[in-house]
């Protein structure tokens, strides 16, 4: 059985992309179409979106895993997949729960895209991936 494989930062999660994982955009389609994505394919290979928590709502996706393995992730294949949210929470489970169906490794993005607020209550300058100037584009 594959084991969790933690917790990777932003930029080690680009430089793996590089290298041939996959990223999965696990955020709300509000989220990406209104804060934007990370833009993979310079590495040549465009992310798979797919929600964890439906929006409106929050309800869990209960398609979660098969729409997983429906956009390619196969497993037993051992190709690293790593997973993004906004801040890294959200993500952990998807990559918890993508563990136990035999993908990956599976790692969890730290900070996710925009990171914890900053002082005055802002996401986005202070940590995650568009804070590092990692390749994104708005959805």
């Amino acid at each position: 059985m594959t084991e969790y494989a933690g917790d990777i930062t932003p930029q080690q999660a680009w430089e793996m992309v590089e290298d041939g994982a996959i990223l999965v955009d696990v955020r709300t389609a509000a989220e990406w179409q209104w804060v934007g994505v990370p833009d993979t394919a310079p590495a040549g290979a465009p992310p798979v979106f797919i929600e964890w928590v439906t929006w409106p709502g929050g309800a869990p996706n209960a398609t979660f895993m098969q729409q997983l393995l429906e956009a390619g992730l196969t497993p037993g294949e051992k190709r690293p997949v790593v997973f993004l949210c906004r801040s890294g929470q959200r993500s952990i489970g998807a990559a918890k729960a993508a563990t136990e169906a035999g993908i990956g490794p599976a790692y969890n993005i730290l900070d996710g895209f925009e990171g914890a607020p900053d002082a005055s209550g802002h996401r986005g300058g202070a940590a995650g991936w568009k804070a590092l100037g990692l390749p994104w584009r708005q959805g």
